[in-house]
């Protein structure tokens, strides 16, 4: 998929950005959106050159005001029409899940650069994001009792892990919306910027990563710290540590990472994600929606 309707994806040198294109709706979210961030989502993970991915919205308003309450197509606007009995049936599956299932698993690296109003799956969307700037009007909300209406998108896995129960049941239990000092103080981002200045603040952290950090390692690293903090022993950590420190420090990239620290140069890291990654990747079974 290449002609977008309600995203843009560009790419400049090594950072690519998707930016929600509903401005006339702020951005609300709709199935095609999440079939165009999935897509676009399988461009960045399938270009080597890419290391970062920055996720924004359009317009001075709104990151994404959460689903689509009036669709165009006079659908539901929070699951489908079709009445089925078995709840395993693909039919039943959240469409915010569907999108944050898939940026977990992401090869590359993912920012939000929240520009506005973020609530529902405005909101929902960027937990699994690894790093989250706020710009200083954002307004987030995890609104769902507010409309009968429970977490989605996953949210109820991501948002504990990333700031605490109490404060996770708080916000989702009232339903309110609150600003970006209490996002913030709460932990769901990382800094506030003035709206001027998020992308420019985004475009440089996403920067860092790429000039002196290995594609691979981040890769790897990624993946080790969004699976392995919720395994049962640290000795499930520590056979995957172990492996993946067998492997990369015998390949191209640990070489020239010793290399260019010795020689006081920036760091020229030759691995590529699309086949360099070690034999062992992935080392987790996938599970199905059942």
């Amino acid at each position: 998929m290449t002609d977008y309707t309600q995203i843009l994806l560009e790419k400049d040198g090594p950072i690519a950005t998707i930016t929600l294109n509903r401005p006339e709706k702020m951005n609300a979210y709709t199935r095609v959106m999440m079939q165009e961030m999935i897509d676009a989502f399988d461009d960045t993970d399938a270009d080597d050159a890419i290391r970062a991915v920055i996720v924004t919205g359009s317009g001075e308003r709104a990151f994404c005001a959460g689903a689509d309450l009036t669709p165009d197509d006079g659908s539901k606007p929070f699951s489908s029409q079709t009445e089925v009995t078995d709840l395993s049936d693909e039919v039943v599956r959240d469409g915010g899940g569907r999108l944050t299932l898939r940026m977990f698993q992401s090869t590359k690296p993912l920012i939000s650069a929240c520009n506005g109003v973020a609530v529902g799956v405005g909101a929902t969307m960027q937990l699994p994001m690894d790093i989250r700037l706020a710009s200083d009007n954002a307004r987030y909300g995890f609104v769902f009792a507010r409309r009968g209406i429970v977490p989605e998108a996953c949210s109820s896995w991501f948002l504990p892990r990333l700031v605490g129960q109490q404060q996770a049941l708080e916000w989702c239990m009232t339903g309110r919306i609150f600003d970006a000092k209490e996002a913030l103080k709460g932990g769901l981002v990382r800094s506030i910027h003035p709206r001027a200045e998020l992308m420019d603040a985004a475009c440089e952290l996403a920067n860092e990563i790429a000039e002196n950090t290995s594609a691979v390692s981040v890769a790897m690293t990624r993946a080790m710290l969004w699976r392995l903090p919720v395994e049962d022993h640290p000795m499930k950590a520590h056979r995957i540590d172990s492996r993946s420190i067998y492997k990369l420090s015998r390949g191209k990239d640990a070489a020239e990472g010793v290399q260019s620290f010795l020689e006081k140069r920036p760091p020229s890291y030759p691995g590529k994600v699309s086949k360099d990654m070690p034999d062992f990747y992935p080392w987790w079974d996938e599970p199905e929606y059942k």
